[in-house]
């Protein structure tokens, strides 16, 4: 099912939580996004195959897939774009992710279906066309990838941030916005701890953020944050949260006996 995270009948932008099948228990759940704007459609971490059908078929409600403009990818994982070469048969769509991943996006593609199809993202990051709006693809570096974007929607003044915010939740759950930060915290910490670099990029990326309009932090994983009090507590906790190279000794580097 599609929940509409902004619409003012001119700019849409949707998200799709529930597209896992999680009867194994055995694939994390995953958000995929679509924006859509006079016409022009993009979609952000269209997620792999076991997302890709249920996926086309809830967009046809909202926007034909075949007129997808852009793949957007914050980085190359399996769960961000394994499904890419079944896109590029469906639309002409071209896919965006940072130049470090650029020569990657072909493994997952039928030999010469990317050719001319995918474009790297320098790290400064750049604005993206889509209709009458621009998407800002913004540096997320080590965040948990060397080479990593996050897309920022100034009509709507979401943030969507990939794997920084993200919570292992149930399946269900993932389309209630945090309403009580604090209780919400043991659902992010350990994957934060783990998936981000180091309290240093954090630092430099949370103040980044704040030089945008936020209404709105969507991960790619779990719940979002929604209104600037919920968006501002996740940036002062993950501001001064020690993770990733901060937290390594000489312990966790040893041979196996």
């Amino acid at each position: 099912m599609a929940i509409e995270l902004f619409n003012n009948g001119e700019h849409l932008c949707l998200m799709f939580d529930d597209l896992v099948d999680d009867s194994s228990g055995e694939a994390v759940q995953a958000n995929q996004f679509l924006i859509v704007d006079h016409g022009q459609g993009a979609l952000l971490d269209p997620g792999g195959n076991m997302t890709y059908n249920g996926l086309l078929m809830a967009m046809h409600g909202y926007f034909q897939p075949r007129h997808l403009k852009y793949i957007l990818a914050s980085h190359a994982d399996p769960d961000i774009i394994a499904s890419v070469n079944k896109w590029m048969i469906h639309s002409d769509c071209q896919v965006m992710i940072s130049k470090l991943w650029e020569r990657f996006v072909p493994h997952f593609c039928t030999v010469g279906n990317a050719e001319g199809r995918v474009e790297g993202i320098p790290d400064e990051g750049m604005n993206l066309h889509l209709g009458k709006s621009i998407i800002k693809a913004i540096p997320a570096h080590f965040m948990h990838s060397e080479g990593n974007f996050q897309f920022y929607d100034p009509v709507s003044k979401i943030l969507f941030t990939g794997d920084m915010g993200a919570s292992i939740v149930a399946h269900d759950a993932a389309d209630t916005p945090v309403e009580d930060f604090k209780s919400h915290i043991p659902y992010m910490e350990g994957f934060h701890k783990r998936y981000m670099v180091s309290n240093k990029i954090c630092r430099f990326w949370v103040n980044m953020v704040r030089t945008l309009d936020v209404e709105m932090i969507v991960p790619q994983h779990g719940r979002m944050f929604k209104g600037k009090k919920m968006v501002n507590e996740f940036l002062n906790w993950i501001e001064a949260l020690p993770c990733g190279v901060d937290l390594m000794t000489q312990d966790h580097y040893k041979v196996p006996k």
